[in-house]
């Protein structure tokens, strides 16, 4: 019997990178951390179906976005 692992389907090298990415281009790292997460404990508490899927779990989906919205804040003025 073959298991299935669901976090074969996340590229781990790429959320380090964008943690590590975070965490240089933050002043204060204390600051991001707490930052992170409370944006995860938000988002657990609004969506309690993604806490199953490993491929959005909150911690995750929270750097994603910051690091999103420090290095392309375009994004956010469309």
């Amino acid at each position: 019997m073959e298991k299935n692992n669901d976090y074969n389907k996340i590229d781990l090298k790429y959320i380090i990178y964008k943690t590590e990415e975070l965490l240089e281009l933050s002043k204060n790292r204390y600051k991001i951390t707490i930052q992170v997460a409370n944006r995860a404990k938000r988002r657990k508490y609004e969506d309690i179906d993604i806490i199953d899927d490993p491929i959005n779990k909150p911690i995750i989906r929270a750097i994603l976005e910051m690091v999103d919205e420090i290095t392309e804040p375009e994004i956010l003025s469309d």
